[in-house]
């Protein structure tokens, strides 16, 4: 290890105690490995240094050259989190890790243990940006043990004019790393509520997993003489995590409540809909919402006290939505910039000075 890593472990050790207060009933262990968005290069740490439980670091021991994947998978759920709730009451920055002085980059506290909706988000994106990333480094060919998907290597539809050929996304190595890394043991748990929101993080874990799989595309390429399509080599790929981002966030919505309880398997809240099946890319939840409309110190809630919102708009980042009923302040932003420039011969830019009054809401 170098000595600019030796002298920033007695700051780590701090921020990672920091970080383990605000993970309750276990939480920490599976997800103290997103504290890595926050290194710029986590490899030069070294396993034994890292924010990992005890079977992440002996899988990092073994695969050490997957850790800019795992900091990539961290860094790609977490900014989607935040993107995809940025106009929401709960926006995916619940708490601060360790406070500003340490550089931190604000994780979900509460909201990892909670069993939520926001849980079950959560849970679903992280685990499908570890996919994303990993896989991304297989057809980039980062890694020696997996590269594109061999399975598609040969074979298409002549008489349809095309055939499998490039590069073709190895999803499955991205998926089977996904699980390896994240998801515990339910029989590693022991009180009956750990139990049930283990396996609901489980499966909220796989369905996230699941939406990565189901947005595969065949990307084609034409081959023939001038331009013509008489041939195509076709080939699997990701779509974009934000594609992935919107479905998690649909699933969200209509994400579905299950019971407390679990006998031989999980099952509906509501009786009367316990006839419909669950189907493993639903997510789950066992707790409703807290309310985020107002500061919780405790858990860790900001409120929307604050918040700028859109005083024409319907949606959840309107007004009258966002600051729950409360009203909004308004303030006028002075603009001043340089504008309509022009070269002037020789040799300088001529430039106006153009001035813009723009309306500010925010929640009261």
């Amino acid at each position: 290890m170098d000595r600019a890593a030796l002298l920033a472990l007695p700051r780590l050790c701090a921020l990672w105690a920091a970080l383990l207060a605000l993970f309750p009933c276990g939480a920490h262990g599976s997800w103290m490995w997103l504290g890595i968005a926050s290194f710029g290069v986590p490899e030069k740490l070294g396993c034994a240094n890292l924010p990992l439980n005890s079977r992440q670091k002996e899988l990092c021991k073994r695969k050490p050259y997957l850790l800019p994947s795992i900091r990539e998978g961290a860094r790609l759920g977490i900014q989607e989190c935040r993107s995809q709730f940025r106009h929401e009451r709960w926006n995916c920055e619940v708490a601060a890790a360790a406070g500003p002085a340490l550089g931190a980059a604000p994780l979900f506290g509460y909201e990892l243990s909670s069993g939520t909706k926001e849980t079950a988000f959560i849970y679903a994106v992280m685990a499908a940006g570890l996919v994303h990333s990993v896989t991304r480094s297989c057809s980039a060919g980062n890694m020696t043990e997996c590269s594109c998907d061999t399975t598609l290597q040969s074979g298409g539809s002549t008489s349809e004019g095309w055939h499998w050929g490039g590069c073709s996304d190895d999803v499955q190595y991205g998926m089977w790393f996904s699980r390896k890394f994240l998801d515990l043991p339910i029989r590693n748990t022991t009180a009956k509520d750990s139990r049930v929101l283990s396996a609901v993080n489980l499966h909220n874990n796989e369905a996230g997993r699941q939406a990565v799989a189901k947005l595969m595309s065949v990307d084609c390429r034409c081959h023939g003489v001038s331009g013509s399509c008489a041939v195509k080599t076709c080939w699997k790929t990701m779509s974009s995590f934000e594609k992935i981002g919107h479905l998690l966030k649909d699933k969200y919505e209509n994400s579905i409540q299950v019971s407390d309880k679990i006998k031989r398997k999980m099952r509906r809240k509501d009786k009367d809909q316990r006839k419909i099946p669950i189907r493993k890319e639903d997510l789950l939840y066992v707790n409703k919402s807290p309310n985020y409309c107002v500061e919780d110190k405790k858990l860790g809630i900001p409120g929307t006290q604050g918040r700028e919102c859109n005083r024409t708009s319907e949606g959840a980042d309107g007004c009258n939505l966002l600051c729950c009923g409360r009203g909004y302040n308004t303030h006028v932003l002075r603009h001043v910039e340089r504008c309509e420039c022009k070269f002037v011969w020789c040799c300088y830019v001529r430039c106006r000075r153009c001035e813009s009054m723009t309306d500010v809401h925010t929640c009261k």
